[in-house]
């Protein structure tokens, strides 16, 4: 029963780990004083995002928006936190 639990367990944290959806996009606006960040991205079909879009994402700290600027290639990696999509890691390419 123990063993059970403990799979259980790890499964569960790899679906968490999971939960956060990765993309690739261009940036296309930077609000720093809103914590606001526009970008154009493809496809994220965990966040219910079939098709290809530019949206604003609220940073879910606003210094994840230093040194990225319009027209930088990036990663990215998004979350539905307290009902609203938010950006919570990017990279640049």
């Amino acid at each position: 029963m123990k063993k059970t639990a403990a799979v259980l367990g790890a499964f569960a944290a790899a679906l968490i780990a999971t939960a956060a959806a990765a993309a690739d996009g261009t940036v296309k606006k930077v609000d720093e004083s809103a914590g606001k960040i526009t970008l154009d991205h493809g496809p994220i079909k965990s966040l219910g995002m079939d098709e290809p879009m530019s949206m604003v994402f609220k940073a879910a700290d606003p210094a994840l928006l230093k040194g990225v600027k319009v027209g930088d290639k990036v990663t990215f990696e998004a979350d539905r936190v307290n009902g609203q999509i938010t950006l919570t890691k990017i990279q640049k390419k």
